[in-house]
């Protein structure tokens, strides 16, 4: 069903969606395992591999006259392309692709979708992303069709609850981004309206704290207005019932993990059970915000690419590489005696394992999978 984008409804339902609330029949995790597993992780004949979970974006140290690297971050290492990273002229080649697929997309969609995922796999260009994450997603039609309704919701007053939550949040989200500096500069007050919107539209849901960094990296790649909708796409869409009060979603997507560990990485599976460290232990951060505080952002702007063309499948092909490269090998687990060491591995993987061209080819998007029969949410 790639041939189409997502709709503008509430909440999406997509054949083999684990997240259909009803009761968990026997065997059912072990059937979603094995079709993901198939799709997910060809990689899991994955050699054991030394790494360990790599610093998050926010970058560290002293900032206020340090100069802005190439992605709005102060004091940053990405200054300059790292290695692996396509040269100049392949840049430009790919960005005439990518002009030209979005100068037709319905037709490119309709006929050309598997050029579309395997460009996306390769990354789409840095000055195209604000032109193809709505179109990808969605959100370019949502706008469309009610062109009034951000405008709208940006007009009303919030709810004061909603309103100082988010208010206190605002400047956690990426402090040592040029847009997020200041309390007063248009970075947190475009996302304070964003996320208010977000409140609005879908009062019984509310403002979850993941959906922060989220909208953050959305606003830096786009206007408000479309930044929301592509919100709602993701919340609505992609990840239906994740930001919800009672977040099921998540916990239902812990298990199929869980179970997709006990088949593709059956040691690490069992080290982490003896040590006691179950999926909600660290799945929730990492696909709650889309892996936006767990790797090096040029890596997080790649998973964004793969994952707004295929879904969340690219979240369990990224959440099983990262364990893999934590664990993977004996000489990493004997290091992890215990629960602590363990999610300490976890959040420490070298950056060098997490440069994105590496990273996206040892988590299985740099080459052809076959199609995924279940447990897929998007608009695969």
């Amino acid at each position: 069903m790639g041939a189409q984008a997502p709709g503008c409804s509430g909440v999406a339902s997509h054949p083999g969606s684990p997240h259909i609330l009803q009761p968990v029949v026997a065997g059912v995790w072990g059937t979603m395992a094995q079709a993901l597993g198939e799709d997910l992780v060809q990689t899991s004949e994955l050699q054991d591999d030394s790494s360990s979970l790599g610093s998050d974006s926010e970058l560290s140290g002293p900032g206020p006259y340090r100069q802005a690297d190439r992605y709005g971050f102060i004091g940053g290492s990405s200054a300059e392309p790292g290695p692996g990273h396509p040269p100049a002229d392949l840049i430009r080649q790919r960005e005439m692709k990518w002009v030209e697929m979005t100068s037709h997309w319905e037709k490119t969609m309709s006929r050309r979708y598997k050029k579309v995922k395997m460009q996306c796999r390769k990354g789409i260009p840095s000055a195209l992303r604000a032109r193809c994450w709505p179109l990808l997603c969605g959100a370019q039609v949502c706008q469309k069709n009610s062109p009034d309704t951000y405008k709208e919701l940006a007009k009303a007053p919030g709810d004061p609850h909603w309103m100082e939550t988010i208010s206190r949040d605002l400047h956690r989200q990426f402090p040592l981004h040029e847009m997020f500096v200041s309390p007063q500069g248009h970075g947190q007050q475009g996302l304070l309206q964003v996320l208010k919107a977000y409140t609005l539209h879908r009062p019984e849901q509310g403002y979850c704290q993941a959906q922060g960094p989220v909208a953050a990296v959305l606003l830096m790649h786009l206007p408000p207005e479309e930044a929301f909708w592509c919100l709602v796409q993701i919340c609505e869409v992609y990840l239906p019932g994740y930001y919800g009060p009672h977040m099921e979603a998540v916990q239902l997507d812990a298990e199929v993990f869980a179970a997709l560990l006990r088949r593709l990485l059956p040691r690490v599976h069992k080290h982490l059970q003896q040590v006691g460290v179950g999926p909600l232990l660290y799945l929730p951060e990492w696909f709650l915000c889309l892996f936006a505080r767990s790797l090096p952002f040029p890596t997080v702007l790649r998973v964004w690419d793969a994952f707004l063309s295929e879904g969340v499948k690219v979240l369990f092909r990224v959440g099983l590489t990262l364990v893999r490269l934590a664990l993977g090998t004996t000489e990493q687990r004997l290091a992890c005696p215990g629960l602590l060491e363990t999610l300490g591995a976890l959040r420490a993987i070298p950056p060098t394992q997490l440069q994105e061209e590496v990273f996206m080819s040892q988590s299985g998007h740099t080459q052809r999978q076959p199609p995924l029969t279940g447990a897929q949410r998007g608009p695969v």
